[in-house]
Parts: C-alpha cells; sequence; structure tokens
C-alpha cells in the first residue's frame, strides 16, 4: 500500500514497483528511485488527462494539416 504525503502544491507518494501507475512508470509525473522504494511527485496544477498524444507545445505531436 501506498503511503501518501499531502503537501502545499501536491502530494509525494511512496510506492514500490507494481504500485505504479502508467503515468509514473513512463516518467511523466516525476519519479525518484531509492533503493526499491519509488517517491513520485503528483502536483495539484495537473495537465488535463487527453495529455497522452503530448503537450500542445511537444515537438514530437503530430501537427493537423490544414
Amino acid at each position: 500500500m501506498a503511503v501518501r504525503i499531502r503537501l502545499p502544491g501536491g502530494t509525494l507518494k511512496m510506492k514500490i514497483y507494481r504500485e505504479l501507475r502508467a503515468r509514473e512508470r513512463e516518467r511523466r509525473v516525476p519519479v525518484v528511485k531509492i533503493g526499491s522504494v519509488y517517491l513520485t511527485w503528483w502536483s495539484n496544477s495537473r495537465p488535463p488527462l487527453n495529455d497522452q498524444l503530448g503537450a500542445p507545445d511537444d515537438p514530437d505531436r503530430p501537427k493537423p494539416t490544414p
């Protein structure tokens, strides 16, 4: 079970690998590994959930054709 510490500006979570979410495994949120424990930071100002295609200014994101 993950340990969650609420802090101003976000939440610090301590987890083991099998508890990580896809965003955490793909490092789309800040993650630090210390031994077998992963520390993840979930900011209160999250990007939209549909960020799977990348951020709007992401150079690798496909551009719509006019």
